[in-house]
């Protein structure tokens, strides 16, 4: 893979050496797999939305080609793909990547697993009618950069959906001291609060990019279900969508 300038070596290399523990559903990715069900609701109800389709069908995203960049393990491209997109999984970490291969191979599942950048995908002149970037922003070296070549990855009409951490001191308590240090939830280091981003600043880094947000949710922890569910606080946890003019 090619350097690319959004990608942090020391981050890929924390995930690299996780790589083994993407589907361990008590290990150090735990938290994801509590978070799913709650982002992968909202990202199917966007899509369908936004492309006029049936959510309730057996494959309500057939015909759309979709990009997870950043897509780790493949928790997110495998319930993509069972909905019907055509996903394309891309990480920097070549680790990532062939866990996620080698899982969805057990499952039966064709899924094109790539390891490269959205800068690369980007200069190959690759598009996508949908681009997914989850928890990724707050771990690339060059925000601009990254968001650029992503929106290049959109079709004109194109969706891309992102959820990220707010850089508050709420989120600093909850996903940096709570998450990693108190509950051990995390590896300690996942997170660099430094690093997260209020909505605000990513809607205008968004809109640099003649990308515009049409709709935002915060995800909350639900201490009495041990659920994550949407919430009107984007304090922590968050999640917008924006579109790319046809």
């Amino acid at each position: 893979m090619t350097h690319s300038p959004s990608i942090d070596p020391a981050e890929v290399a924390r995930f690299s050496a996780q790589a083994a523990h993407w589907w361990d559903p008590n290990g150090p990715f735990r938290p994801l797999h509590k978070f799913n069900p709650a982002r992968l609701g909202y990202i199917r109800d966007q899509i369908c939305t936004y492309f006029r389709q049936d959510p309730h069908g057996p494959t309500p995203l057939n015909g759309l080609r979709l990009l997870d960049i950043g897509c780790g393990g493949g928790l997110v491209c495998e319930p993509m793909a069972r909905l019907g997109a055509t996903i394309v999984g891309a990480d920097a970490s070549y680790e990532n990547i062939g866990a996620a291969g080698a899982h969805a191979r057990q499952q039966g599942l064709r899924i094109d697993y790539r390891h490269t950048s959205a800068e690369t995908l980007a200069e190959a002149g690759e598009q996508f009618d949908i681009v997914l970037n989850l928890e990724v922003i707050e771990h690339v070296a060059d925000r601009s950069a990254f968001l650029a070549a992503c929106a290049q990855l959109l079709k004109p009409g194109g969706l891309t959906i992102l959820a990220t951490l707010n850089r508050t001191l709420k989120a600093y308590g909850l996903a940096v001291v709570g998450a990693e240090y108190v509950l051990g939830w995390l590896p300690r280091g996942t997170h660099d609060w430094n690093k997260f981003i209020t909505p605000e600043e990513l809607s205008a880094l968004l809109a640099a990019q003649r990308l515009n947000v049409t709709a935002r949710t915060g995800v909350s922890y639900q201490i009495l279900t041990g659920h994550w569910a949407l919430s009107p606080d984007l304090d922590v946890n968050y999640m917008l969508c924006a579109v790319k003019p046809g």
